[in-house]
């Protein structure tokens, strides 16, 4: 098993994670306006959502994961709306966001956060990095998703689904059934094809430890990682190597047919084909799937929390939320959004998706990775 190219990560995790968590605790014990989360800032009125464009010009930086890509003049109108300019940050891998955002709590380098899952929820609202916000279009959201965050700390922006992706071609052209659960990835007829991106330095990686542990609870997913290791699964430090350089159903030139990945990439894979196949090439393993769901908010101690608020208001909006299926490959959480109808052809939804409560990710999650590096990487 090639292990090398993760525990460098998990070294530089571990300084960043501890570093992260001092600073949380620090951050606790002090007092803050953002405190009492039980006293809501209160939503703007109709009127001040489509205020006149400020005499003063603002900037608000956008502070997200590196694979934030919605279109280009997406924030044009918003500009246009207020007179508010959007300048997009990118801060790595969601994990990462967290830990900066920790690290400069009260004292942010940006205004409004996107990309906090449900995985880091906890983890970020125990560090104090947001100020809460109910959004006017809250009424529209996610009714699920809204319950993970009951005094708004931060606003449901998509969700999507962690899961098994395979090389439809590969499986065909052996006669060899894919994997459609996660104990089916310990047989021997799947030996050496898996590879993982990392939960030690990967948001997918992460999600795909949690939902081993919601499948085979908190005292049968250590058994299950040795099988895995044992199998040959491969783990790299993160999704794009996994699945552009190691995977082979992707662009990428790669011998292992199995991959984490999202409910999204098939459809992905179909609409950037050129030429557009006429079935998509990978598939989904529907009972792997874990359920993650995004968050932005707005970082406290901004100078500009009113701004701040408007843009909150335009991410889940229908225009923006209808812009994330075919650039951010996502669920919009925004229920009025229409879906693209290559989006809903080709994507899956799984119907009873794995999900571990945010409190328990928070309370463990730091003896899991520890428990994992013992035995998958050493």
């Amino acid at each position: 098993m090639n292990l090398t190219k993760t525990k460098k990560a998990t070294k530089l995790f571990a300084i960043i994670f501890a570093a992260s968590l001092l600073a949380g605790a620090c951050s606790n014990n002090q007092s803050t306006d953002s405190d009492d989360t039980s006293g809501q800032t209160e939503t703007p009125t109709d009127d001040s959502t489509t205020e006149s464009k400020t005499s003063e010009k603002v900037t608000l930086t956008l502070l997200a994961y590196d694979s934030f890509t919605p279109s280009p003049n997406i924030f044009d109108d918003f500009t246009a709306q207020t007179g508010i300019n959007v300048e997009i940050s990118l801060g790595g891998d969601a994990g990462e966001l967290v830990t900066k955002a920790g690290l400069t709590s009260g004292n942010p380098e940006a205004d409004v956060l996107w990309g906090v899952d449900n995985t880091l929820l906890s983890r970020a609202t125990s560090k104090n990095i947001f100020t809460p916000y109910a959004t006017k279009n809250l009424a529209d959201l996610d009714e699920s998703a809204r319950k993970l965050v009951p005094n708004n700390e931060a606003t449901p922006v998509d969700t999507g689904d962690v899961c098994i992706n395979y090389d439809v071609n590969w499986f065909k052209q052996r006669n060899l059934a894919p994997p459609l659960t996660l104990r089916a990835l310990t047989s021997s007829n799947y030996a050496n094809l898996l590879v993982v991106p990392s939960p030690v330095s990967s948001s997918p990686g992460l999600a795909f430890m949690l939902a081993t542990i919601a499948e085979f609870g908190q005292d049968g997913w250590g058994d299950y990682w040795k099988s895995l290791k044992q199998n040959g699964t491969l783990i790299v430090s993160d999704w794009t190597t996994a699945y552009y350089t190691e995977f082979s159903g992707s662009s990428g030139k790669g011998d292992r047919p199995i991959v984490v990945s999202y409910g999204s990439s098939p459809p992905a894979e179909m609409i950037f084909a050129n030429p557009r196949p006429t079935t998509a090439p990978t598939a989904v393993a529907a009972l792997t799937c874990f359920r993650q769901v995004e968050f932005a908010g707005i970082l406290r101690g901004t100078k500009h929390e009113r701004e701040a608020q408007l843009l909150i208001d335009y991410l889940t909006d229908i225009k923006f939320q209808e812009d994330l299926p075919l650039t951010l490959f996502v669920y919009p959480a925004n229920t009025k959004a229409n879906l693209p109808e290559d989006f809903v052809k080709y994507s899956l939804r799984p119907e009873s998706p794995l999900q571990l409560d945010p409190d328990l990710i928070s309370n463990n999650l730091l003896f899991w990775l520890d428990e994992f590096t013992n035995i998958v990487l050493r």
